[in-house]
């Protein structure tokens, strides 16, 4: 059930250019090549999803706060994209990485308000994974599973994911074949090293995820390197 080529993800978009998960960055990011955008979405004080990996808004932002202690028209005024902007600057397939479940219903009610469900897939562990499924029946999701084997029927049955996302220092050969034999697609995060991603395409992975999308772009096979800017 593999891709017959593997889709080249970028990480947060373009963040050794660009300040990552923000829209110059995602923006960067399709440029670049990119197949699909991830991006990290959490949400504010009033319930707006907006891009942000960290629980605060201290590591890129330079503000001491949480961004769930935030309205959103503070985090805007910071910088910080919203999810319908981002989704707006992607164009292209967004990869939508939801911590908790309040983010992960937020995120699929505005992927729907926003008309863009059939270009976006989520990913996230068992949790928001739970929540998405419920909130959207018909989504496409990416269980982000830390292991080194297949989750348990009982969370396969419970998610229902289409991916299996994995860190790629857990992943081989054998354990692509079997996600592969259940019926799934394998994802590998986050590759950024030519080294590894020639080792990752070797094993026959569907998905690479990546902070150096030019550099994955490059590799894949039967890709054409789309010209950048200068800059």
């Amino acid at each position: 059930m593999s891709n017959s080529r593997p889709l080249a993800i970028a990480h947060r978009g373009d963040p050794y250019r660009h300040r990552e998960n923000t829209l110059p960055s995602l923006r960067s990011a399709v440029l670049a090549g990119a197949d699909a955008v991830e991006i990290d979405v959490r949400t504010t004080r009033d319930g707006v999803p907006v891009l942000l990996h960290d629980r605060t808004l201290e590591r890129l932002w330079e503000v001491e706060r949480p961004i769930a202690e935030t309205e959103s028209k503070h985090a805007r005024g910071l910088g910080v994209p919203t999810l319908r902007e981002a989704l707006a600057a992607i164009g292209a397939r967004a990869m939508i990485d939801v911590m908790d479940a309040e983010s992960a219903r937020a995120a699929v009610a505005e992927v729907h308000g926003s008309g863009a469900a059939d270009r976006v897939y989520y990913c996230g562990g068992v949790t928001p994974m739970t929540a998405v499924r419920r909130s959207d029946p018909e989504a496409e999701i990416a269980l982000t599973w830390k292991r080194a084997g297949i989750p348990p029927r009982h969370l396969m049955d419970q998610v229902r994911p289409r991916w299996i996302n994995m860190p790629f220092g857990l992943v081989d050969r054998r354990l692509v074949s079997r996600i592969h034999a259940a019926g799934l697609l394998a994802g590998v995060w986050t590759v950024d090293t030519g080294l590894n991603m020639r080792r990752m395409l070797g094993m026959g992975v569907d998905a690479i995820t990546t902070n150096r999308i030019e550099t994955l772009h490059r590799l894949l096979p039967g890709r054409h390197r789309k010209a950048r800017r200068s800059s």
